[in-house]
């Protein structure tokens, strides 16, 4: 059992505040490539069914009726539902080709719709993509199944939340990101708490087992008093999760961003004393920090998981399902299928000339070698468990630690003098001082990361 306590060292925080991959996968989306096809990904489907095993389906829905403009995601803007009309087409047709390259004896024990807004579908809409999914791969109909969907509450009625648990969803997701009216206004996200507590009790009326919350710190004209006031509101809701994001401002890469005012942009100061207020007030809740930006309620199985060893992270975040090929299905998804990474093409355009012809919409790929996977064994047990035990990565991987690693173990005496860290010949335990800090500690043993440019990725703090 390990200890869920976290502490805010600001100097240490300061000092390693650079950025960094969030490492939802390692190695990271940046490493995926073109030269990996469609039929290789075929073939990793063939050896993914041999080893055999659960799956888990992430479905992408792009669309979204008004842009938010710290967005990020991979969306499409428009208030025309109609546009959705051939993406679901081709969505239907492309679930049908890879489910029939699947074994269908593999069940699905975690399925996800993402994007964009999910709930921008309309019910028989939603009611056809999950029968066809339910057609083509072998979904559970006994609810014990992880099947979780994005709401949007700006999307939602009285009846949605009965609509998606006779779907067979049982967990929600509710992107809220900041109650105070200056800042929905800065950011072009105007959502009311009425909405969003409607869906929150509708939820619990529906028997859903699980919602989570998303908020964003760092947007333009937060304080820490209307950000914590903000966050009171919902504690006093009990959500079982909190996803507390940090705000990558990054106009250069994401167009939509430069609608925001970088005057009314909030300090890193005062980013800091925003996330310190954060996980005091979380804690005093009740609630224990998961890692990278996560909390969740000491029963939640993201808790239940981590104190046993169990917590697994892929591109949804920290997950606890570890024995689950993800299977990414829809512009841009990207899943794990065996020894590889798959990411589908990004334009509609693409999509729709791929599916028709009968192709898998792979767009780039990475197939992992023993280093690769090796490496992605310590990031996951590091970021999942603040915690690397030696001999389990040598028993597993027939290597000697302190030799193969010897580079990254030097590397990492600097941030045990620091005090991130503890560390000794047989294992590295990561303090409650360095939680906040693990992305850092993780790229220590990123062999790419010393070929990309940092600007690439968001600050870790």
């Amino acid at each position: 059992m390990i200890d869920q306590t976290l502490i805010f060292d600001t100097a240490l925080i300061n000092r390693y505040d650079k950025a960094g991959p969030r490492y939802t996968s390692y190695p990271t989306a940046l490493e995926l490539h073109d030269g990996f096809t469609d039929q290789d990904y075929r073939q990793h489907i063939q050896q993914s069914n041999a080893a055999g095993g659960p799956l888990s389906l992430y479905v992408h829905i792009p669309f979204c009726d008004t842009v938010c403009f710290y967005c990020a995601c991979n969306k499409i803007v428009t208030k025309n539902r109609n546009h959705a009309v051939p993406y679901l087409d081709n969505l239907c047709q492309e679930i049908t080709l890879q489910g029939d390259l699947f074994d269908s004896r593999r069940v699905v024990n975690q399925l996800h719709w993402g994007g964009g807004t999910p709930t921008f579908l309309s019910h028989p809409q939603r009611q056809r993509l999950m029968a066809v999914t339910r057609a083509h791969f072998n979904l559970r109909n006994d609810d014990n199944g992880e099947y979780s969907i994005e709401i949007d509450p700006r999307e939602t009625n009285t009846d949605t939340l009965k609509q998606l648990r006779d779907l067979g969803f049982n967990r929600i997701s509710l992107g809220v990101q900041d109650f105070d009216p200056a800042v929905q206004q800065a950011v072009n996200r105007i959502q009311s708490e009425q909405q969003t507590f409607m869906v929150l009790d509708a939820a619990r009326r529906e028997g859903f087992r699980s919602t989570n919350i998303d908020l964003i710190y760092g947007l333009p004209l937060q304080t820490v008093d209307s950000f914590a006031d903000t966050l009171d509101k919902l504690i006093a809701a009990a959500p079982d999760r909190f996803s507390v994001f940090n705000y990558a401002h990054m106009p250069n890469r994401f167009k939509v961003q430069r609608q925001i005012n970088e005057a009314d942009m909030p300090s890193p100061e005062v980013k800091l004393a925003i996330l310190q207020k954060v996980g005091a007030q979380l804690t005093a809740a009740g609630y224990l920090y998961i890692g990278m930006d996560h909390f969740a309620k000491p029963d939640d199985e993201l808790a239940v998981a981590q104190r046993e060893g169990k917590l697994y992270r892929n591109f949804q975040g920290y997950s606890t399902h570890s024995d689950c090929d993800l299977v990414g299905l829809g512009i841009t998804a990207i899943g794990r299928v065996g020894d590889a990474y798959c990411q589908n093409v990004k334009e509609l355009e693409a999509y729709d000339s791929l599916v028709k012809q009968g192709k898998l919409p792979v767009f780039k790929g990475f197939g992992l070698d023993g280093d690769d996977k090796l490496r992605r064994e310590v990031i996951t047990q590091l970021i999942c468990h603040f915690a690397l035990d030696f001999a389990d990565i040598e028993r597993q991987f027939a290597i000697n630690f302190s030799d193969y690693f010897a580079k990254e173990l030097a590397a990492l005496t600097a941030m045990a003098n620091d005090g991130l860290l503890q560390l000794s010949g047989q294992a590295i335990q990561v303090t409650p001082a360095g939680r906040l800090l693990i992305r850092n500690i993780c790229m220590v043993f990123d062999k790419y990361l010393a070929q990309k440019q940092q600007q690439q990725f968001s600050k870790v703090i």
